[in-house]
């Protein structure tokens, strides 16, 4: 259960996010969205492609400010970029002259830590995602989930007290996905920081999060459902998929989610074809 004392890490009300599009046009992305991530709680987000997970991540990081409502990370009014956050996102954030724990111990020596102290705290968390002995091998003798794991441990080094997750097991095979799936609950099961967690995948979204949050089909995307997971912890995704209460909250979920689904489908259809 997430530790609800104090103000929550995460704060968005009725956060509107518009873009000035061709002409004056403006584009609504994501309109009057409000949500909460609690101390220590695990949200995900789901929704059809292109209705706004990622724009509203991007809010909680301070790289896009909404056009209405308003953002607090711990209570406080965010201006600028979050300090508090760290951001995985589905890409690569890795420099590949580097290697891996030179990758990690980056964060540490931009904040001013000696070379020798980053490095041997980099060696630490390389050791904690399982590649302690791949410190010092480049990213392209690092297979798609090795380098994700470098990734998290490249965000976690920082200590961040939120983590801000955008489809980070995207481009990863499905068994790939399961393994870092159940690493990061296990170094979050250790450190519960705030989670918040964007992906396509609702089975990967219950499988991992305290709450799982519905978006609708944008253009003007909204939040239209919230469900909590009273699934027990410490899960292990491979054998949680199979109880049936899984199986039930999935149900319910998809009943709401699939016609957004196919919402979106047919506007990102309709616009191939206009174009």
């Amino acid at each position: 259960m997430a530790d609800t004392a104090g103000p929550v890490a995460v704060a968005l009300d009725e956060a509107t996010v518009a873009f000035r599009v061709a002409g004056d046009r403006v584009y609504t992305a994501v309109e009057r969205a409000s949500l909460s991530v609690a101390h220590g709680e695990f949200v995900a987000i789901v929704g059809p492609t292109g209705c706004g997970k990622s724009t509203l991540l991007n809010v909680a990081a301070g790289l896009l400010k909404p056009a209405a409502g308003s953002v607090k990370i711990f209570g406080r009014p965010l201006a600028g970029l979050n300090r508090d956050a760290g951001y995985l996102f589905q890409a690569d954030a890795l420099f590949p002259w580097k290697t891996a724990i030179d990758n990690v111990a980056i964060g540490l020596e931009i904040q001013g830590a000696p070379r020798e102290q980053a490095l041997q705290r980099a060696q630490g968390w390389l050791t904690s995602v399982g590649l302690g002995a791949f410190a010092n091998r480049y990213p392209h003798m690092l297979s798609g989930g090795q380098r994700k794991r470098v990734g998290l441990a490249q965000v976690l080094i920082r200590d961040p007290k939120i983590l801000l997750m955008d489809e980070p097991f995207g481009p990863l095979d499905a068994q790939t996905r399961q393994i870092m799936g159940n690493l990061l609950l296990e170094l979050w099961n250790a450190d519960r920081k705030a989670v918040l967690f964007v992906t396509h995948d609702l089975e990967e979204a219950i499988a991992l999060a305290d709450r799982v949050v519905i978006m609708s089909a944008g253009p003007s995307a909204r939040i239209i459902g919230d469900w909590r997971v009273e699934l027990p912890r410490p899960r292990d995704i491979s054998e949680v998929r199979m109880e049936k209460q899984f199986h039930e909250l999935h149900r319910e979920i998809w009943n709401v989610l699939k016609d957004e689904v196919m919402k979106g489908y047919a506007q990102s259809t309709q616009a191939a074809e206009a174009g």
